[in-house]
């Protein structure tokens, strides 16, 4: 049985930035997320301007930049359920993608792929924990009908 999602979206930086929010309807965004779960969720997806996602990143990560996306989750034991807030800052996903020249759709999937990931648990600070997130990611976005997120760019 595939495990359930209940997906609060949200899109305050929606006026700056309409055509990713027409990028990202609802039922794309639960598609991506979905293909990523192993267990029943409740997440926020949350797409900000650069200044909250700088404000945030400072705030819970003392780095003071926006960063393309942050993970909050909230199980406080492999026990609880799946909850988390995935924060998405569009004018870093934009310009990411346009440097690393993928279509702006594919990067979106990936980071939402990797932030999720990130809400169940799963990390990158070791290199066997990077290498294990990376495959998975790889599978998951190719089961979307994406590329291999980590392959050099031809």
């Amino acid at each position: 049985m595939k495990p359930s999602l209940t997906l609060n979206l949200q899109f305050p930086a929606a006026k700056a930035f309409p055509s990713h929010k027409a990028l990202l309807p609802r039922a794309t965004v639960a598609r991506w997320i979905k293909a990523s779960l192993f267990a029943d969720a409740e997440l926020t997806v949350r797409f900000v301007d650069e200044e909250e996602g700088r404000m945030l990143n400072r705030t819970y990560r003392q780095k003071d930049y926006a960063t393309n996306v942050l993970t909050f989750a909230y199980a406080e034991s492999e026990d609880d359920p799946v909850s988390g807030d995935l924060i998405l800052c569009c004018p870093v996903v934009e310009r990411e993608a346009s440097d690393q020249g993928k279509p702006l759709a594919a990067h979106y999937a990936h980071l939402i792929v990797h932030g999720t990931l990130h809400a169940q648990g799963y990390d990158h600070e070791v290199e066997s924990e990077a290498q294990e997130m990376e495959s998975i990611e790889t599978d998951i976005m190719q089961s979307l009908g994406f590329p291999d997120p980590y392959a050099p760019l031809v």
